[in-house]
C-alpha cells in the first residue's frame, strides 16, 4: 500500500477523534497547551494502537481468507464509512450532567470510543499484508494532529463543523474500501 493511500486512511480514521476534540474545545475553552497535549497523546495512542492490534488478530485468519480479502477490507471500510456518515446525523443525547472532557477516564472513554473503528481497519491491513508498525506510527501522527487541532479549532469555531467531518471521513473510508477492491481486481 502506499504511503498516500495509508495517509488517507489516516485521515479518514481521524474525523471522529477530529470531531471529539472540537466538542473539548467547546467545553473547556480555556483549554491550556499542555492539557491538550495530553488529550491528544491518549486519542493517538490508542488509535495508533487498535490496528496493531486488529492486525494481529486479522494474521490468524488472513491464509484462509486470502482469496477474499480485498472484498472483506472493502466491506469493512465501507461498512465503517456508512456508520460515520449515519452516526454524524444522529442528536446527540445529553443527561443534563456537565462532562469534564479534562478528566482521564472521559478521555479514555472518548479514546476507545473512537478507535474501534482503527481495529477493523487493523484486520485489514493483516490481509493487505502491511507493515503494521509504519501504520501505527502514521495513524497515530495524525490522529495527534487531527486532535491538537479539533481543540483549537472547538474553542475558535464551535461545534459547526464536527458533523460535517465525520461525513467526510465516512465518504473517505469508502473510498479508500473501493480503490482496494478495484486494485486486487484489476480494473485499476
Amino acid at each position: 500500500m502506499e504511503f498516500f493511500t495509508l495517509l488517507a486512511i489516516a485521515i479518514g480514521l481521524s474525523f471522529d477523534t477530529f470531531a471529539v476534540s472540537v466538542s473539548t474545545g467547546i467545553v473547556v475553552c480555556h483549554i491550556r497547551f499542555w492539557q491538550a497535549v495530553r488529550v491528544a497523546l491518549i486519542l493517538a495512542l490508542f488509535q495508533g494502537a487498535m490496528p496493531v492490534i486488529g492486525w494481529l488478530f486479522g494474521l490468524q485468519v488472513a491464509e484462509m481468507m486470502s482469496d477474499y480479502d480485498h472484498w472483506l477490507a472493502f466491506v469493512m471500510l465501507t461498512i465503517l464509512g456508512m456508520k460515520m456518515i449515519w452516526e454524524s446525523f444522529q442528536k446527540e443525547e445529553t443527561n443534563g450532567k456537565k462532562c469534564n472532557p479534562l478528566k482521564l477516564s472521559i478521555v479514555v472513554g472518548m479514546a476507545i470510543a473512537t478507535s474501534i473503528d482503527a481495529l477493523v481497519v487493523g484486520v485489514s491491513f493483516a490481509f493487505l499484508q502491511m507493515n503494521i508498525l509504519w501504520a501505527a506510527l502514521v495513524i497515530g501522527a495524525v490522529t495527534f494532529m487531527a486532535a491538537m487541532l479539533g481543540m483549537l479549532f472547538g474553542k475558535k469555531i464551535g461545534n459547526k463543523l464536527g458533523k460535517k467531518m465525520e461525513i467526510i471521513g465516512g465518504v473517505m473510508l469508502i473510498a479508500i474500501g473501493l480503490k482496494i477492491l478495484l486494485e486486487h481486481t484489476g480494473i485499476i
